[in-house]
């Protein structure tokens, strides 16, 4: 069929349009992926905020957020030096008091020479846990200090008083009068955190305002000997001198620790006082200026495989009683040196630093049950908490050397020994001697302690003493029950 003249012009004219429109369109979809290109969608800006690891590309949001909250803290206290006082022996001064009288010594040869005064100044730093003007910081920022001052970061500085510490746990709460609209931090749940979560600190090293520093959790539940209680944050966050007592930041802006300690010869390692212990002593340190803690009466050491073995336990989680202060709560309960304590008002005891740490947070008068392990057998002793009262232990005086079993020698308590000693009772003997080297140098053992048990067997002379060391059991191995100065402690010696 032949295709006229009229619709052959209609057909050319139709597909000249559609091509037409094929290259506009195919020209507008090159224009639109251009500007795509030029401009990141929401969701590509949305994630580049954060690297690969997922924290933040930046915290200078957050760090604008919490620095107000935080304090710089100056103390002053005035040191007396010079006078008699001043020029004594590096022997100390009972050396002179016996030998040369003491001051009337230096009087008389040497004169009165005047006393000079200085001021000692210090820096720290702290944060604002109450719009009225309480503060958290560390007790050894603020120990002994005559004034006070707090400086905020707009510049305003306030006098501060002390309104409760505890050296136990270097916490300090300290006060200033302030309008009633101070901004405050935020308390986060330090029990939540993980190895590996960010954190931020923040405070006044070397003296400088408001440094940030940045780093993870490196470790819980740290121990480093500062005392009786610690609990520590362990963090890479670098924490220099004038941090103590600044806070220690999570990444959703919430105070997870009190920044306190450095270890001077480990670059990267800081420690921080968990804040949750901080909150538990803050309504007694408001109200009374001190913390109370719960005491039971006995003193307690860790487990170690081979006393496992003698108390024929299985594992070294528990705490073994070395001994019983006699009248105290766990005596009057009927709990034994040699017992091995499970758990305290149903939590598990780890060791003998988580037990003192457990009791000391318990309520004083209140009544918990101890599992105990005797022998073998479990036994749950009703024990009533009571306070904990601090006392000074005084040293004891020096004996005498030898050697023996396992490398010691020891020798009956006579009335002069036991003068020596300050012992009350001459029940036991004592070590005059330990070999360097030696099986009980290896486990610890020094000359003056008062052997007072053997493998479990009480020793009362040295004819005791040589019958125990003596039978079979003995041999290669043995437990001792060891008073040294006014602490009783297990010490199991063995053959190397």
């Amino acid at each position: 069929m032949k295709m006229k003249r009229g619709d052959k012009q209609n057909f050319l004219l139709f597909w000249l349009a559609f091509l037409i429109c094929f290259f506009v369109i195919s020209f507008l979809g090159v224009v639109h992926l251009s500007f795509a290109a030029a401009k990141p969608s929401k969701f590509y800006r949305l994630a580049s905020t954060r690297d690969a690891s997922g924290a933040p590309a930046s915290f200078a949001d957050l760090v604008d957020k919490l620095k107000p909250a935080v304090v710089n803290i100056s103390t002053s206290k005035i040191i007396k030096s010079g006078g008699n006082r001043g020029q004594r022996s590096p022997f100390g001064d009972d050396f002179f008091d016996r030998f040369f009288g003491g001051e009337e010594f230096f009087r008389r040869f040497f004169g009165d020479s005047p006393q000079r005064q200085f001021k000692q100044r210090s820096l720290g730093s702290g944060f604002i846990i109450s719009r009225d003007g309480y503060i958290f910081t560390n007790n050894h920022v603020v120990e002994k200090a005559d004034k006070i001052k707090v400086r905020l970061s707009n510049g305003k500085e306030y006098d501060a008083r002390v309104v409760g510490k505890d050296a136990k746990t270097d916490i300090a709460l300290i006060k200033i009068k302030a309008a009633n609209h101070l901004p405050v931090v935020e308390f986060g749940d330090s029990d939540r955190l993980r190895v590996g979560d960010w954190v931020i600190a923040i405070g006044n090293p070397f003296g400088l305002e408001q440094t940030v520093t940045v780093g993870i959790v490196s470790a819980k539940g740290r121990v480093i000997g500062a005392g009786p209680y610690d609990n520590f944050i362990q963090t890479d966050a670098s924490i220099n001198p004038g941090n103590s007592g600044g806070p220690l930041f999570s990444v959703d802006g919430k105070v997870v620790g009190i920044n306190t300690a450095i270890v001077a010869q480990g670059q990267g390692i800081g420690f921080a006082i968990p804040v949750n212990m901080a909150r538990e002593m803050l309504p007694e340190l408001k109200k009374r200026g001190k913390v109370t803690r719960g005491w039971l009466g006995i003193s307690v050491q860790d487990i170690t495989e081979d006393m496992a073995h003698s108390l024929k336990i299985k594992g070294k989680e528990g705490a073994l009683v070395a001994d019983v202060v006699q009248g105290d709560p766990a005596d009057r309960a009927g709990i034994r040196a040699g017992d091995v304590i499970a758990e305290i008002d149903g939590r598990k005891v780890k060791d003998a630093h988580d037990l003192l740490r457990l009791v000391a947070t318990i309520h004083i008068g209140k009544k918990v049950d101890i599992k105990v392990v005797r022998n073998g057998r479990v036994n749950i002793f009703p024990v009533v908490i009571t306070e904990r009262k601090d006392t000074t232990e005084p040293a004891a005086k020096k004996g005498q050397a030898r050697g023996g079993y396992f490398g010691m020698t020891v020798q009956d308590i006579t009335p002069e020994v036991a003068e020596y000693l300050g012992l009350s009772k001459r029940s036991g003997v004592v070590v005059t001697g330990v070999r360097e080297g030696s099986p009980a140098d290896e486990a610890g053992m020094k000359p003056k302690d008062i052997i007072i048990q053997v493998n479990k067997v009480k020793i009362t002379s040295l004819k005791d003493y040589k019958r125990e060391m003596s039978k079979k059991d003995a041999r290669d191995k043995v437990l001792l029950l060891v008073k040294r100065g006014k602490v009783t402690i297990y010490i199991a010696i063995r053959r190397s």
